[in-house]
């Protein structure tokens, strides 16, 4: 008998054939849950190696040993006639189909589950014939809610616009930047960075609606497209999805049912909730910088609140109702006092933030974001096992959306370079939002990037000010040692005092300016000092006892983990206090798999630890 002959008698074969295709799915298998519990690199890679190495073990066992009635025999001890390996090898291929079976269908779903989502946008510089900005519409009648009214039609016009892959569309903050201002449309486009605008009016009287839209090429000024609309409230929506469809077609991008169906898919379809988001949005962005940012977020969570019973799968809407929440929450842990919050009233206030986040998780409409809200959700739950693999996925597409928390959780966790590229992308579909600026120059900074850091602030300073990328410039600015300019920047940018006397703490702090930091320290302290930036500011001017007294009461919170991740993120300076102190913290960061302490963006020489 020849060798190959006796290689399938023995079912040699078979049993390599079945040993390689177990072996890949449980590959895969392993690649999937290692992923999903944040495991190191070298975890797969053992498995993998330990796999193959089975191999030659299988087929030497194949070769040397034989199923029989009685089990497993020595080949040689066998008799020929009475050998059972015909029926093993029949079990063998049964085996390997049915395994096979398993392998196509998890490539299969591995390969096209995420087909249904919208690709994510191009860059700008591949698209910029196909780039467009819509300016919000101009309310021409003078009802009540008119102008919300004329800024919701706008939104959805956007939102399905953004769902076509071909267009690169500005995001909603940086186009209604311009809202009521009277700019040469060149000008604006030249901001955005776009080659077309879209600018109407809205005029509503009684049941009647009157839209009037133009699609408009930014070099010369010609309407590429323009028409008036005359309906009735009710066929609102029918109007807007018109609007989105015809300048895609003058924009020549080929529509087919799939991406009318994403378009239409897009926004709120229900002109109650979209008026009552867009007054959320607005209460919402001015709490975050013009009034007091608790009360604003109370009163724009009423109108989200009515956005989610009116539609339930709008995710967007459950995101930003759960920043209410959060910023609760971290104000009473880390020692601010808000009026009438009992201990009760934060234990409800930690159920609606996890239901908030669960529900944006199940309503995300795609891949990444739906990545993304589960990152968030597992953060502020406390799951922080696997929390490596839940960033990798929330980065693995980066588009235009910008998310709230993802870049604090991504510098502690060492994910500087993969949140700046995230941010890069968010920047270049809404160059005039501060917060975009804001992002990827403070991931810069985190990276290592110093002097890209710095001129990315400086660029954003000029372009879209803001109160945090001002902060942002002047630690970039004192880690590049230009310690007199971020001395003018805060006499020239900064209008709050005591926001002012923070960042020359800063300033001095980081010279190790004794003295300045004893005088400044005598017009910043006060009874009421607290909260997270007080305890940022004792650990850049060394109290190691104060913030290790302080760590260890945020530590007995159920919150407290989730606070004393933020503050090492925007302390920037490595350990703010001692690890040994907040055992709950540590055991958290260990679950994570979290290298501690952080990486260190700015130094302090009063800060010895």
């Amino acid at each position: 008998m020849s060798f190959f002959a006796e290689l399938k008698r023995r079912n040699v074969i078979r049993v390599a054939i079945a040993y390689g295709v177990i072996a890949w799915v449980l590959a895969q298998i392993a690649e999937f849950a290692f992923e999903n519990f944040g495991a190191p690199d070298w975890v797969l890679k053992s498995v993998v190696v330990i796999l193959l190495l089975g191999l030659p073990i299988a087929i030497i066992f194949a070769w040397a040993f034989e199923m029989t009635p009685e089990g497993v025999k020595r080949e040689k001890d066998v008799d020929r006639s009475a050998s059972i390996t015909p029926q093993t090898g029949k079990k063998l291929d049964r085996v390997i189909i049915a395994v096979l079976v398993v392998a196509l269908a998890w490539f299969a779903w591995d390969k096209f589950s995420g087909a249904s989502d919208p690709v994510p946008m191009m860059t700008e510089a591949s698209v910029s014939d196909k780039s467009v900005a819509v300016l919000p519409f101009v309310a021409m009648s003078s009802g009540p809610d008119d102008e919300f009214f004329a800024d919701g039609m706008t939104e959805e016009i956007l939102n399905s616009l953004a769902q076509l892959p071909e267009l690169l569309v500005t995001a909603r903050t940086s186009a209604f930047s311009f809202k009521g201002q009277d700019i040469p449309i060149q000008e604006i486009a030249e901001a955005l960075g776009v080659q077309h605008v879209v600018e109407g009016s809205v005029r509503r009287s009684g049941d009647r609606l009157r839209v009037t839209a133009q699609l408009i090429r930014a070099e010369d000024g010609f309407h590429l497209w323009s028409e008036t609309f005359d309906s009735t409230s009710a066929d609102m929506i029918e109007v807007q999805e018109n609007i989105a469809e015809e300048i895609a077609v003058a924009l020549e991008v080929v529509l087919d049912e799939n991406k009318r169906d994403a378009m239409r898919k897009a926004g709120l379809r229900n002109i109650e909730a979209f008026t009552a988001y867009q007054k959320g949005l607005d209460l919402y962005e001015r709490a975050h910088g013009e009034i007091d940012q608790i009360e604003g977020l109370r009163q724009a969570n009423a109108y989200f609140e009515q956005v989610m019973e009116l539609v339930p799968g709008y995710w967007q809407a459950y995101g930003l109702h759960s920043d209410l929440y959060v910023h609760m929450l971290n104000n009473i842990v880390s020692g601010e006092e808000l009026e009438g919050v009992t201990d009760e009233m934060l234990v409800d206030a930690y159920a609606i933030l996890l239901a908030d986040l669960d529900a944006a998780s199940q309503h995300a409409p795609t891949t990444q974001t739906r990545s993304v809200a589960e990152l968030d959700s597992a953060f502020f739950s406390g799951n922080w096992q696997g929390l490596a693999g839940r960033m990798d996925k929330a980065l693995a597409d980066p588009g235009c959306e910008e998310f709230n928390w993802m870049s604090t959780i991504a510098n502690v966790l060492g994910y500087s370079e993969r949140v700046a590229e995230a941010a890069a992308s968010s920047l270049a579909c809404d160059p005039l939002r501060p917060l975009s600026w804001f992002a990827l120059s403070r991931a810069k900074l985190w990276a290592g990037e110093t002097e890209e850091a710095l001129r990315i602030a400086r660029e954003g300073h000029e372009t879209a000010p803001g109160t945090w990328l001002t902060m942002t410039l002047i630690q970039a600015l004192v880690r590049n040692g230009e310690h007199d300019e971020a001395l003018r920047v805060i006499e020239t940018s900064v209008q709050d005092a005591e926001l002012a006397i923070t960042y020359k703490i800063l300033v001095a702090a980081r010279r190790g300016d004794r003295e300045i930091v004893a005088e400044l320290m005598k017009q910043y302290e006060a009874p009421s000092q607290s909260g997270v930036f007080d305890f940022v500011i004792r650990s850049w001017i060394g109290r190691r006892d104060e913030v290790n007294a302080r760590a260890a009461e945020i530590d007995a919170h159920f919150f407290g983990s989730m606070v004393l991740w933020q503050i090492a993120n925007w302390c920037q300076c490595g350990a703010p206090w001692d690890i040994e102190v907040t055992p709950n913290f540590a055991a958290k960061i260990e679950e994570a798999n979290v290298l501690w302490p952080p990486k260190t963006p700015l130094n302090f020489p009063m800060k010895d630890w």
